[in-house]
């Protein structure tokens, strides 16, 4: 994302470009205005992307550590047991426990993905809506 002040010298450029155009019937100040706050939106966009992003990163690493924490522990308890049918059921009971945290795991990260893209586009949609509002009050101050 440009910095803002990047993004003012661009709109301050525009802005000199309008006038020095003289172009009767432009109000190129609202057209600015309604551009920045394009801008800001997407830049909020972006912003509610990387939080989510993040979160998400952090949650996986947390279900990872968590499984290697049962491996570790099914690997100690293993080693322990010398009875072939008390070893089965142990592998048994860690095979399902681990397609459970599995199917769990997958539905939480697929949660928060959803989550974070429709926070997202959420910004955006709220933007197009009063960009359309503003045109159509511009429009209705022209009749």
């Amino acid at each position: 994302m440009p910095k803002n002040h990047d993004a003012e010298s661009i709109f301050a450029m525009f802005s000199k470009f309008g006038e020095e155009l003289k172009i009767p019937n432009v109000d190129v100040d609202s057209i600015m205005s309604h551009h920045r706050k394009n801008f800001e939106a997407l830049e909020r966009s972006a912003k509610a992307s990387a939080a989510g992003a993040s979160s998400l990163m952090n949650r996986q690493r947390e279900m990872l550590q968590q499984t290697l924490e049962d491996a570790a522990e099914m690997a100690r308890t293993f080693g322990s047991s010398g009875n072939p049918q008390e070893l089965a059921t142990k592998q048994t009971a860690f095979a399902r426990k681990s397609f459970e945290a599995a199917i769990k795991n997958a539905e939480e990260v697929s949660e928060l993905v959803k989550k974070s893209s429709a926070d997202s586009i959420e910004i955006l949609r709220a933007r197009i809506r009063e960009s359309m509002e503003e045109v159509r009050e511009n429009f209705d101050k022209r009749k």
